[in-house]
């Protein structure tokens, strides 16, 4: 007996001893394991097993004295797993037990049909030594317990062939050591049992696995034998077993060794399977695994880190199509994008529609005051009105313009006019701001004098040489850029068409250093 404490304790001491701390792995916070990727945390056990007693009444520790008999019991376990490390049992236990010794006392003993249950806390020392990922589908167990035992033994006469009874703890003082349990007209006995041991278990598939168990019994009683220590024949007849004298007896035990057989309870079992690499994959997705032999961080995709090429990639992929770049020309000068355009090649002076039509703004007019045309309406109107070099005067053709302007806008009170003044590049940034302003104020002024009923609606931007419709190195570009934008449009769009702080102009050369000032507004 003392050779098989020592076997135990000695594994359970190097054992501990060699966890290294650096493959100590903290179990999760969120212990019940009810998140996004849930996990099986229950299982059933069956150890059908064999058993052996160690007392008073025990000739040799591992094998047969005289008439003994091999004897067996069987176990059932309700497994909690609480985390990949620990856990907790309920465990039941019923089965036979015998022994007998020679020397000293001349007797057998026999407990059939024991009842024992306990409860048992769990430490698996598989992913302390080794990891979650190495003997993956491993788990191996330390436990230890506590619960009772239940239990009506008899003494025998050795080679009586179990014919003298000498004593039996079916008494009535029997119950002075721990109480009794009424079943089918026997007293049994009841003392308290702690139970330590290991179990190696193999996760066979995702539902079941198969394992070694290896159980001690340590009961509180050593009259487990109906035998006490002391010796001699006397000991028998006196009865005074069940009083509170030890003699020198340790306390009784009782060991087994079990075939474990698990079923893993819970929904969608699935286990780990190995990828073309050999790593272990942990899927969420297929099933539940069980908590049993799976980390539940392993379960949680791994933040994704891209490399320089990823990143050239997903920006490549995220890139936006290259802009039209028909969208910022106007070949033909006419106020419209040549990407919305429909007729590119408009007249210079032309009043186009929004889609770049050229319009007879004096038959729209007309029409209007003919048709009796509603006149909440605005259709959006582009034109430009042309300037000589370094003047402000408004040509006779751009007055005529003009002058339709005002009626349309008379007619339909829900139309604002929008006149934004340009020049060309061939005088400083200060001068050419200042003359495209008084270009837009000419333009304001000829529209009130001729007859434009409410100012309000005439909003002026100057922005000299900075926005250029055309190449300022040709005379027929300076004369394109020589310009005053006419736009009609409705009352509700009170956004400029150009961004603040937008540029397209092209600083002077002989200015490099000279940072262009934005222009002012006026309403």
């Amino acid at each position: 007996m003392k050779k098989i404490n020592l076997l135990v304790t000695s594994l359970l001491l190097v054992s501990l001893a060699n966890i290294p701390a650096s493959a100590q792995v903290p179990a999760p916070k969120n212990a019940g394991y009810e998140g996004p990727n849930r996990m099986n945390t229950w299982s059933l056990s069956i150890n059908p097993a064999l058993t052996q007693f160690y007392g008073d009444l025990r000739q040799y520790d591992f094998k047969l004295g005289p008439e003994e008999k091999l004897t067996g019991a069987l176990g059932v376990a309700l497994h909690k797993q609480v985390t990949p490390i620990f856990g907790a049992s309920l465990n039941f236990w019923t089965g036979n037990l015998n022994g007998s010794k020679q020397r000293i006392y001349n007797a057998t003993f026999q407990s059939k049909g024991f009842l024992q249950t306990s409860l048992n806390v769990h430490a698996n020392l598989k992913p302390l030594l080794f990891g979650y990922n190495k003997l993956k589908r491993w788990k191996w167990d330390v436990y230890a317990g506590y619960g009772y035992i239940w239990f009506n033994s008899k003494a025998y006469r050795l080679g009586s062939n179990r014919q003298t009874l000498l004593i039996s703890t079916n008494t009535p003082g029997s119950s002075k050591t721990a109480g009794e349990w009424e079943k089918d007209g026997s007293t049994y006995t009841r003392e308290i049992v702690v139970p330590v041991g290991m179990a190696f278990h193999y996760e066979a598939s995702p539902r079941i696995d198969i394992g070694l168990d290896f159980t001690l019994n340590h009961v509180n009683s050593e009259k487990l034998d109906v035998t006490y220590g002391g010796g001699g024949a006397e000991q028998y007849p006196r009865q005074d077993i069940w009083l509170f004298r030890k003699g020198d007896s340790k306390q009784d035990k009782w060991g087994s060794v079990a075939l474990s057989l698990t079923y893993k309870i819970g929904k969608s079992a699935v286990m780990a399977k190995k990828d073309a690499k050999g790593n272990w994959i942990s899927d969420p997705a297929k099933g539940r695994y069980h908590l049993r032999y799976t980390n539940p961080l392993d379960l949680i995709p791994p933040p994704y880190n891209p490399t320089m090429n990823d990143a050239d990639s997903l920006a490549k992929l995220n890139m936006p199509k290259p802009v039209d770049p028909r969208l910022f020309t106007d070949s033909d000068g006419d106020g419209v994008a040549d990407l919305f355009d429909k007729e590119p090649n408009t007249p210079a002076n032309s009043i186009v529609s929004g889609g770049g039509v050229a319009l007879d703004l004096q038959k729209y007019v007309d029409d209007i005051l003919a048709k009796n045309l509603p006149k909440e309406e605005c259709e959006a109107m582009f034109g430009n009105i042309e300037f000589d070099t370094d003047k402000a005067i408004i040509k006779d053709p751009s007055q005529q313009i003009l002058k339709q302007v005002a009626d349309l806008l008379n007619l339909r009170p829900n139309c604002r006019v929008m006149i934004v003044g340009h020049t060309d590049a061939r005088a400083s940034d200060n001068y050419n701001l200042q003359l495209s302003k008084r270009r837009v104020e000419a333009a304001k002024r000829f529209l009130i004098r001729n007859g434009m009923q409410d100012p309000s609606r005439i909003m002026i931007e100057y922005y000299g040489e900075l926005r250029p419709l055309a190449d300022n190195q040709s005379v027929e570009g300076m004369s394109r850029n020589r310009r005053v934008e006419v736009r009609i449009l409705p009352m509700s769009d009170l956004r400029s068409s150009y961004p603040a702080g937008f540029r397209t102009g092209r600083k002077k050369e002989t200015e490099p250093g000279k940072v262009a000032k934005e222009p002012k507004q006026k309403n």
